[in-house]
């Protein structure tokens, strides 16, 4: 068998750590940093666009603003997944990691229409703070692990 075991077979995603080669192995504090890390810069990204728009400034004539959440974010979500297979979690076993995948969803759906090019006004405004609102939720939700976040 190799590093990693079937999902088919035992319904939880893990590594098989006696298998795999020393390189193969990253350590799992590292990985999270590094999610952490992805984590605050896309935030970081996505508030330097969304402000600039609600500014009207057009964001989109830097090349970096254009591409590097989205470096950002596939480097966030391989870190993520990375570790829920490492640790052998999966959305629908654990409440909270459901809670945050749902939210995610929510958070792209919300960032997309603040940040398309024909948004304007209140809408615009609007789905900003719901974007912002549901990535301070997410990232609560980690803290907490909780989907209610502690208060229930």
């Amino acid at each position: 068998m190799d590093c990693f075991t079937s999902f088919a077979m035992t319904g939880v995603f893990h590594v098989n750590t006696h298998h795999c080669p020393p390189h193969f192995m990253l350590d799992y504090s590292l990985l999270r940093t590094l999610h952490i890390s992805a984590v605050a810069l896309s935030i970081t990204l996505f508030v330097a666009r969304g402000s600039m728009q609600l500014a009207h400034i057009d964001w989109r004539r830097w090349r970096m603003l254009r591409i590097l959440p989205h470096l950002t974010d596939t480097v966030l979500l391989t870190a993520a997944i990375a570790l829920a297979v490492m640790s052998g979690q999966a959305p629908g076993q654990q409440p909270w990691l459901t809670a945050k995948v749902i939210a995610l969803f929510a958070y792209i759906v919300f960032g997309i229409l603040a940040l398309r090019k024909s948004a304007h006004g209140w809408t615009q405004k609007i789905y900003f703070a719901l974007a912002l609102i549901t990535v301070a939720y997410i990232v609560k939700v980690a803290l907490t692990r909780s989907p209610t976040l502690g208060l229930l």
